[in-house]
């Protein structure tokens, strides 16, 4: 049973996943994070769950998250991700409650999960009750209840490479550092002198801020939110999916000593994303007035996608 949420409209589901189509080669978002959960297990695990517990995909699953990344590496070129930009950066498409928007969320469980029955908002949730838990400023709290609003694409029928997948650097060469390195063969950006170097369109030591990233709902939910949070939290949206930086260290060249102090913060949310998962439900009925406060506090009554 999902979450109650407060509601002013109730959203059709418009994210219907087919098995190895372009837009759709994941059952589910959540395949590709249980990817991620696989390459960098916790020892700590935050869930109080050892990692061999979490489910090891079948073979047929693993195909679909390779085909996931050879779409994403394919198709996350510099243009496509500037074009983006210019598409979804003016937030012109649609303006809606924040809980709707969380109800959306709701629409993209993952039926074939057995680690949990819970959907995408009681995730959330969880993050963010295991970031309380740990004593962080409610501005922390806030970024785990948002992390993920961004997946709202899939609303505006958004292919899921280009919404969820670890995200990376455009205009530059590509990191062997980057999960299926191999995938970027097909890009074209590979070909091109401008964008096919270390450096590329950037300068060494330029700062991430002058970096595009390839385009999902990192970048997304960053920009919808940048004027209402600190700094630091702004870092953990935007760069929760950099894993080629925060694990692998794999663009130094690029980052500047700001970015190195900031992705502190961003190395200390990211365990509370992958980790938090719990097949407990979180009390909602005994958060909600929290939440709703925490909410009111630092968001306005209305978003704009």
């Amino acid at each position: 049973m999902g979450l109650s949420l407060p509601l002013s409209s109730k959203f059709k589901e418009q994210n219907t996943m087919q098995k190895y189509s372009e837009n759709s080669p994941l059952k589910s978002l959540d395949v590709w994070e249980d990817d991620v959960l696989s390459r960098y297990p916790d020892p700590e695990n935050i869930a109080k769950k050892s990692t061999e517990d979490f489910r090891d995909y079948d073979n047929t699953e693993r195909d679909t998250v390779r085909e996931f990344y050879r779409l994403n590496h394919k198709y996350q070129t510099f243009d496509f991700v500037r074009n983006k930009e210019q598409e979804f950066l003016k937030f012109n498409k649609k303006e809606m409650p924040v809980w709707d928007a969380f109800q959306f969320l709701n629409q993209l469980v993952d039926d074939s999960d057995p680690d949990t029955d819970l959907d995408q908002f009681q995730h959330l949730l969880q993050t963010s009750e295991a970031i309380r838990n740990d004593g962080h400023p409610d501005w922390m709290v806030m970024v785990g209840l948002l992390h993920d609003m961004g997946k709202v694409l899939c609303l505006f029928d958004e292919p899921q490479w280009a919404v969820v997948g670890d995200t990376f650097p455009v205009g530059c060469a590509f990191s062997d550092k980057i999960v299926y390195p191999e995938f970027f063969s097909d890009n074209p950006d590979i070909k091109n002198e401008l964008y096919n170097t270390k450096y590329g369109v950037y300068s060494p030591n330029c700062g991430l801020r002058n970096v595009h990233m390839s385009w999902g709902h990192d970048e997304y939910v960053y920009q919808m939110v940048k004027n209402q949070l600190p700094e630091s939290g702004l870092y953990m949206l935007r760069y929760h999916s950099f894993y080629a930086q925060h694990r692998e260290n794999a663009y130094d060249h690029l980052m500047d000593e700001h970015d190195r102090e900031m992705f502190r913060w961003v190395r200390l949310f990211n365990p509370y994303d992958l980790y938090s998962k719990n097949p407990t439900p979180p009390d909602w009925k005994k958060l909600q007035p929290y939440y709703e406060d925490l909410v009111a506090k630092y968001l306005p009554s209305t978003l704009k996608f």
